[in-house]
């Protein structure tokens, strides 16, 4: 089986800081249902290390993560599945978010060149990130025929506001720029071209120097405060998405995608 998360512990002040990189070595490392597995995994495997207190997530050189993978032989196997298995198979997406969200340690995105999708939802299900002034992010859902799931925007909402989520999720040709991003919220801070990363460090290297258990503590508080009506909100993201994928919409807008041309959408 093919690594594509890596994973480096002991750095910064005394150790506490780690940092996970994501890199299928492709260029474009967007997220098959393997590296979300790895990259779930990767989250869970923090859960009893004391002794670090920052993780800084970062992609690849030139792409942090192009999103799902439409061309994934197990990804196109979900037009064949039966709702049951489908519905267990889409919860790969709010497992992974999900697993980086609750993580004791304080975490941060690196983001160089694009964060598209599936990208964006696991980049706002992180505490601060740190984008690179020539990136962009784009959430291409709508465009496919799908719903924007993997309960990101409740989480979205929470950093930018209803109106700059709807202008992100529904307008899904709009590129985000980085000056974008940080005017919406949607970053907290933009670094010059290539220094995503040691941006993030320099982040990390602040937080890992506070008293480890108060940071935790205090992150856990604010978490549980703003989401704490999340999962009422988004709880039918699944059968949305499900329900969505069994469109003529979905499969055009699929189509279209992979034919390089614009879709043409009927609303059925």
């Amino acid at each position: 089986m093919t690594g594509f998360v890596t994973i480096e512990r002991g750095l910064g002040p005394d150790g506490r800081i780690a940092v996970v990189r994501f890199d299928r070595g492709d260029g474009i490392n967007a997220m098959s249902p393997e590296a979300m597995r790895q990259l779930t995994d990767a989250a869970r495997s923090f859960e009893d290390d004391g002794a670090t207190s920052v993780v800084v997530l970062t992609g690849a050189a030139k792409a942090f993560t192009a999103g799902f993978d439409l061309k994934d032989p197990e990804g196109r196997a979900r037009k064949t599945m039966d709702l049951g298995t489908l519905r267990r198979h889409l919860k790969l997406g709010p497992r992974l978010t999900r697993a980086w969200q609750d993580m004791e340690q304080i975490t941060i995105g690196a983001i160089e060149g694009f964060c598209v999708g599936g990208g964006v939802a696991l980049a706002v299900a992180l505490d601060f990130r740190v984008m690179a002034r020539d990136a962009h992010m784009r959430v291409p859902e709508i465009g496919l025929g799908m719903n924007m799931s993997w309960q990101s925007v409740p989480r979205m909402l929470h950093l930018m506001g209803p109106a700059r989520t709807k202008q992100a999720v529904i307008l899904a040709d709009h590129r985000i720029t980085a000056a974008e991003a940080h005017e919406w919220r949607l970053v907290e801070e933009v670094a010059e071209p290539g220094q995503a990363f040691d941006a993030a460090m320099a982040l990390a290297t602040k937080v890992a120097a506070q008293p480890p258990l108060s940071v935790a503590m205090t992150k856990l508080t604010v978490n549980r405060l703003t989401h704490a009506l999340d999962d009422l909100t988004s709880h039918m993201d699944v059968d949305q998405f499900a329900l969505a994928s069994l469109s003529e919409d979905h499969k055009e807008g699929v189509a279209a995608f992979l034919e390089r041309r614009k879709p043409r959408f009927k609303g059925r």
